[in-house]
């Protein structure tokens, strides 16, 4: 499965990537960086190129500004992979956790306070910001206020509520695609068109690039043909397998086909009917909280209704 980290290969960012090259050039690089938009756009993917971009620059197999591509053969990418490189610093919600732990936090400024570093620049790449809970957003803002020398943050938003003093220390970028960019996006990613392997009525206007990758190879591991099945048959599969527990991204996509539904099925009368519905899920994921009862009550009222 391609991972933010190890997505060697750019997509869609073209213009971005080199705006962001020829700030770096002119050292104008702002060092704190906000990139908003909808999950799967991209935006953790390319900011792992723009890192690795400007770490590898004296390493051998640097970055291959041309094609907008990692060599994986190049010092930076491989630390980065092993989790060991002096000049990078991960922060994402862990496994096991609801939320990005105010200890998480903690440990990056202790790290960043007792030790020595190089003169390359040093980035510090939150995913998923939309995860820090209140301890963990002040306990940022005052590392944010501060940095030390030649620190770079870059901070993933995927188009959640998040503090305004939080969202005030950044300048932001909105990252968005067209319809024919995202299809051209995912035609990349999956070597093919996408509209000769996914059904139509599963392919919604507002799916990214990541969630229809992800979508697919979720297709291909559990051997279901996302040609031949509609919408309708494909989310009670999803509900009866409990398949919206495999991973968050298949959650998320979960809710995304349920809110399609709704809105495809019921579209004259949306906002009176889906009301309850959409109130719980907004509610559910906001607050993180389980998700079975929700999806058994929509099969059981809506698709079965």
């Amino acid at each position: 499965m391609i991972q933010p980290n190890n997505q060697t290969k750019l997509f869609g960012f073209d213009k971005l990537f080199d705006e962001f090259t020829k700030l770096n050039k002119e050292n104008k690089l702002p060092n704190k960086i906000l990139f908003s938009g909808q999950k799967g756009l991209g935006k953790s993917t390319f900011s792992y190129h723009l890192i690795n971009s400007i770490l590898s620059k004296n390493e051998e197999f640097s970055y291959d500004f041309k094609n907008f591509c990692i060599n994986n053969k190049n010092k930076s990418y491989k630390l980065i992979q092993n989790k060991s490189h002096p000049n990078f610093n991960l922060i994402d919600i862990l496994p096991e956790k609801k939320n990005i732990d105010i200890n998480q936090i903690r440990q990056l400024v202790s790290k960043f306070n007792k030790s020595s570093f190089n003169s390359k620049k040093r980035f510090i790449l939150i995913d998923n910001i939309e995860f820090l809970n209140l301890s963990s957003v002040n306990a940022l803002l005052k590392f944010l206020e501060e940095p030390t020398y030649n620190t770079f943050f870059i901070l993933i938003h995927n188009h959640k509520k998040i503090p305004n003093t939080l969202r005030s220390r950044c300048i932001e970028y909105k990252i968005f695609f067209t319809n024919k960019e995202i299809v051209d996006i995912s035609n990349q990613l999956l070597n093919g068109n996408v509209f000769d392997l996914i059904n139509n009525e599963l392919l919604s206007y507002y799916f990214t690039p990541g969630k229809i990758y992800h979508l697919f190879n979720f297709s291909l591991e559990n051997k279901i043909q996302l040609k031949d099945i509609n919408l309708h048959d494909f989310l009670s599969l999803l509900i009866n397998k409990a398949f919206y527990k495999k991973d968050a991204l298949m959650s998320i996509l979960t809710y995304d086909f349920v809110e399609f539904f709704l809105y495809k099925n019921f579209k004259k009368n949306y906002f009176s009917i889906t009301n309850d519905f959409l109130r719980k899920i907004n509610y559910i994921r906001k607050f993180n909280l389980d998700q079975e009862s929700l999806f058994i009550d929509f099969k059981e009222k809506i698709l079965n209704g």
